[in-house]
């Protein structure tokens, strides 16, 4: 049986009795809270190995919640998956932006949630052969560290934006489709929203590339996917 922590944070009672309930029978531990100060507070004792986040809450909301623990070191890569009551597409957009992993939107079944669940913690937990270090041009990843610098700075990243970077540049040269990296950054089959894979991508040009709308790293395959395709200067 799993025993990984996951913390719940959400101000709907029959929300997290419902959530409690489902992955305490999959044989994981949670601790669930009614609010994000409560929530940080349980961070800051005891990091969880995932963070269930509603985005609507009471005082400091979700995506607020989200941006302070991507600046803080100790929780800055703290596998997170948000939930949101709206429906619309740019609800969801903010949400990956501001830093969450994937977001669910409510009202969802149980089955879906266990598997996102399941899917984000196979994703933080997999190991896979790879270098130390890996050097491309101005870039460094330490994959034993999970840094990423840009020259001599380190870039902030958000734990996708370090898997999508990594898998690219394990594979450069190559064209990987949108379907693919949700498959193997996401870890589950979720076909129906590679506009999630646009938006990180994006927010990940941001960060590395001197001029994102000209950039020389993160190619563009129109109407198929991306590659690493960084060939010097």
């Amino acid at each position: 049986m799993s025993r990984e922590l996951i913390l719940v944070i959400d101000d709907e009672a029959h929300i997290l009795e419902l959530i409690k309930y489902n992955l305490e029978k999959e044989g994981y531990r949670v601790i669930v809270c009614e609010s994000g100060e409560d929530g940080l507070q349980v961070i800051e004792k005891q990091l969880p190995d995932l963070l269930i986040l509603d985005i609507l809450l009471p005082g400091m909301d979700g995506l607020e919640i989200c941006k302070k623990i991507r600046r803080e070191s100790p929780s800055a890569n703290l596998p997170i998956l948000m939930l949101t009551a709206k429906g619309e597409e740019i609800d969801k957009v903010v949400g990956l932006e501001t830093g969450a992993d994937d977001y669910l939107t409510k009202p969802f079944g149980i089955h879906e949630l266990i598997a996102r669940v399941r899917a984000i913690l196979r994703r933080s937990s997999h190991a896979t052969d790879q270098p130390d270090v890996i050097n491309v041009g101005d870039l460094t990843i330490d994959t034993a560290a999970f840094r990423v610098y840009k020259g001599k700075r380190e870039i902030d990243l958000t734990s996708k934006e370090y898997e999508l970077l990594k898998i690219m540049i394990l594979n450069r040269g190559r064209i990987l489709t949108r379907n693919y990296l949700m498959d193997n950054v996401w870890g589950y089959d979720y076909y129906g929203e590679t506009r999630t894979v646009d938006v990180h991508v994006r927010h990940l040009r941001k960060k590395i590339e001197d001029d994102d709308s000209n950039p020389k790293y993160i190619q563009t395959a129109r109407g198929i996917g991306y590659s690493f395709n960084y060939k010097g200067e």
